[in-house]
């Protein structure tokens, strides 16, 4: 065989001679080119040339023996065993025939491609398998040029076949030394150092969430990325609104992107790019835009596709053309291999004082005494079940993060290093704290929660914690609707995997005081605010085109999230109900909010929407759920009016969501209406004339009803959903909706908090009853075998039953 192939020349028939980083760079270039896949061109040397190499002087013999003497438990010998191997490899000559095939296919590359530099890449024939990552395990050598420089980073690139980590990893995953080649790839170098590049996988991976891509970037070469010296930009974009020819970003997250890797001068490898520091104002926008996420993302398709697989590529934009190429593709290697049918969550038995916080990695918790790591000189210190606490982590930390129940760093985003590596250890891990070296000190006790969302929290002491496990294959059939109230979009992907019939209960309220956390009048009347106040309002949308159309976008962000989650099943997305000192509460809302001695009972729901002066407010949630439906095509949003006190009311509402394109009827739209009042369910029938159903409020129905207010400790002892007289409207206006024909379900906290009013509901004839996530499986349990004939079935049949609960008093 040839010591030299050209990429097109390639497949992934090829692993065994390339690697498989260049085969599947050859099997891009080869088979996907033509559906528009753009992956830049180049040759690699081959698994038998490398053979050759080290055939030479006996090298291979003297690499062999110095191996076998190690133990990759002992880290100091591993490192002056690895050194010395390296030495050797980088003193040793090229065969005479490598060599100059070598020079051959540099002088037709740069024929191609005048004054253009290479990266110089490593592949091993044993890399990117599909149960095995080897991520980083090798050099990358990038901004190469001059054949000189080319032919010692290859040298380079063979030699870290040995690198420390590189022995470590080989001999934890029961790899043959001897029987992995090394080959390297010479590949055109995109310009994104003068523009921008990152990482992308076709799965969630943290929830293992099939249906969306993933998207990093950064400004400047994708290695600041991967390396985690940057935290990134973030994006998700729907796979099932991108096949759909619809505006398919799902979210959009600004990373601090500090830093920037750009090229210096040299072109010799080690000596070819340098960080520099991104201007302020570079930093607060998206490094990419949205056009560019959908074609990014429509590139992944096509590469998921033909792999039929889960895949992690890597991405850069150039900066000259302005075009967009896949670097490199390779299996995902953690989130792929999840037992199917099983759910494993990680519950925290009590919170602590937060010692930092950033990007949770792997969903799962752990716990130990902190070991604050500044180099790599003091690894011997790490001791096993420690948690590392280090500025960021490469490839040569592996030897200890195996030892690690959990890890946390300053730098980095969620397609980093360390997050790699902690998912496919089965370890937490927290990442781009950007403070954690200074706010731990070594022999802290500390609990890493990444099971809480997207951020990731390190709490001082030994918190209580465990671990839940649910098969699916053994869920029985509900004899009811079981929806789930979700609060918050970044846990949405997590909670799809629980079963369900969809989201009987969405707080738009929750959205914006996440995900805006600014008043929305402070943003439609900007240009009227002063000093600090306009600053902070500035300083938080800088990423978008104007104020509102923060509020509008990030709003329509959290529900498409939501809806892309549960998709197809409904999603009921209730409509704001902060009440004033709530709103207050955000960023310059004193400035437009009344005080009121009880806010529960004042200026919220559907009054505010029809006030005037909050009307524009309102328009702006209506964009943001009209963009969702009718933009992005997810109609299984639904909307919910809350705290509907008089029918004329409810009229109004029905009538201005109209007014900004949200018509019942159309496109599938159902407008739901909460029921929580007593007026609702005594005037039930005249409610329902213009909603098209009741989603039951258990909480404000039941101090409405007992006229106590739940948030006080004094009465708090009197506060029972299951008292008769709430019982007895919730009677009321469950039969009202199935007299009328139309839903009906209960989205507050009783029929969590008490699995036996649960029962109740479903004897009186509801449709569906909405969950807390975490009481989803144990609810569905005790349903399906208390009441297997109760209430409605699965599909909506009316069945009966019987409970031990009464609308009547005792």
């Amino acid at each position: 065989m040839s010591s030299i192939l050209w990429f097109d020349q390639l497949g992934m028939a090829d692993l065994p001679a390339v690697g498989g980083k260049n085969a599947s760079l050859g099997e891009m270039v080869s088979h996907l080119s033509a559906a528009g896949v753009s992956v830049p061109g180049g040759f690699a040397t081959t698994a038998d040339a490398y053979r050759e190499f080290l055939a030479e002087g006996g090298l291979r013999e003297r690499i062999a023996a110095a191996i076998a003497e190690v133990d990759v438990e002992d880290v100091a010998a591993l490192t002056h065993a690895g050194t010395q191997i390296r030495a050797w490899v980088e003193e040793q000559p090229f065969p005479a025939e490598l060599e100059s095939s070598i020079r051959t296919a540099y002088e037709r590359l740069t024929a191609e491609h005048p004054g253009a530099s290479f990266a110089v890449r490593s592949s091993a024939t044993a890399e990117d398998l599909p149960d095995a990552s080897f991520a980083g395990q090798q050099e990358t050598f990038l901004n190469v040029a001059g054949i000189d420089n080319v032919l010692a980073a290859i040298r380079s690139v063979f030699a870290s076949l040995y690198n420390d980590r590189a022995i470590a990893y080989r001999a934890h995953h029961g790899f043959d030394h001897d029987e992995v080649a090394l080959s390297a790839g010479i590949q055109k170098m995109v310009r994104s150092d003068v523009g921008a590049a990152g990482v992308m996988f076709t799965v969630d991976t943290e929830s293992g969430f099939e249906n969306a891509v993933f998207i990093t970037s950064s400004y400047g070469l994708g290695e600041a990325v991967v390396q985690g010296a940057v935290n990134p930009d973030e994006f998700y974009v729907s796979k099932v609104a991108l096949r759909a020819g619809r505006p398919a970003v799902l979210k959009r997250s600004v990373g601090e992107k500090a830093i920037a890797m750009r090229y210096t001068d040299a072109r010799e490898a080690g000596a070819s790019t340098r960080f520099e520091d991104v201007p302020a104002s570079e930093r607060r926008r998206f490094s990419i835009d949205d056009a560019d996420l959908v074609e990014l993302a429509r590139q992944a398709l096509i590469i998921e596709e033909h792999y039929g697989r889960p895949m992690d590529i890597e991405w850069g934009k150039d900066g000259i053309d302005g075009r967009l190429y896949i670097l490199q593709a390779r299996p995902e290697t953690v989130v792929s291999r999840v037992e199917a049918g099983v759910i494993r969550r990680f519950v925290l038995g009590a919170r602590g004082e937060v010692a930092t916080a950033g990007r949770a990695i792997g969903q799962r918790i752990g716990a130990g005494p902190a070991r604050v790591l500044r180099s790599l000189d003091q690894m011997a210190e790490f001791q096993p079940g420690e948690v590392l606490v280090a500025d960021m982590t490469d490839p040569d930390w592996e030897p200890i993060m195996k030892r690690a129940s959990a890890i946390i760093t300053n730098r980095g985003g969620r397609t980093c290093h360390a997050a790699i590596i902690a998912r496919e250890l089965g370890i937490p891990a927290v990442v781009g704290t950007g403070d954690a070296t200074a706010t731990l000190a070594d022999g802290d006790e500390v609990t890493v929660s990444c099971a809480e969302g997207d951020t990731g929290f390190v709490y001082r002491g030994i918190l209580p914690f465990e671990e839940e496990v649910t098969r699916l294959d053994s869920m029985p059939e509900a004899p009811v609707k079981i929806m789930m109230n979700v609060g918050t979009p970044d846990q949405a992907f997590s909670f799809s995997r629980l079963p369900h019939r969809g989201v009987g209960l969405a707080r738009l309220e929750f959205i914006i005081n996440r995900q805006i956390g600014i008043h929305p009048r402070a943003l439609l009347e900007f240009d009227a605010l002063e000093g600090e106040l306009r600053d902070r309002v500035a300083d938080a949308t800088a990423a978008y085109d104007a104020p509102r159309d923060f509020f509008v976008r990030r709003v329509a962000e959290g529900v498409s999230m939501i809806a892309a989650a549960f998709w197809p099943e409904p999603v009921i997305v209730r409509l704001s109900d902060f009440k004033s000192n709530e709103y207050a509460n955000l960023v310059g809302g004193e400035l437009y909010e009344p005080h009121e001695e009880n806010p529960m009972l004042g200026y919220r729901g559907a009054s505010r929407y029809i006030s005037p002066d909050f009307r524009a407010c309102f328009d702006m949630e209506c964009e943001a759920l009209r963009f969702v439906r009718d933009e992005m095509g997810f109609t299984n949003v639904q909307v919910m009016v809350p705290f509907v006190r008089t029918v004329g009311e409810g009229h109004a509402v029905v009538e201005l969501l109209a007014e900004n394109g949200l018509r019942r009827g159309e496109n599938d739209l159902k407008v739901i209406m909460m029921c929580e009042l007593p007026s609702n369910a005594l005037l039930a029938d005249q409610f329902l004339q213009f909603f098209d159903g009741f989603s039951i409020g258990s909480n404000d129905m039941t101090q409405l009803t007992l006229g106590l207010d739940r948030d006080s400790g004094l009465v708090a002892s009197t506060f029972d959903e299951r008292d008769p007289a709430v019982l007895r409207l919730l009677s009321m206006a469950i039969a009202a909706c199935r007299a009328a024909g139309k839903y009906v379900g209960i989205c507050g906290q009783g029929p969590s908090d008490h699995p036996d009013l649960a029962e109740w509901l479903v004897a009186e004839g509801i449709e569906s009853v909405s969950l807390n996530p975490d009481t989803v499986v144990e609810t569905w349990l005790r349903l399906s075998k208390a009441g297997g004939t109760s209430g409605q079935n699965a599909s909506g049949t009316p069945a009966t039953g019987t409970s031990s609960l009464s609308a009547s008093p005792a």
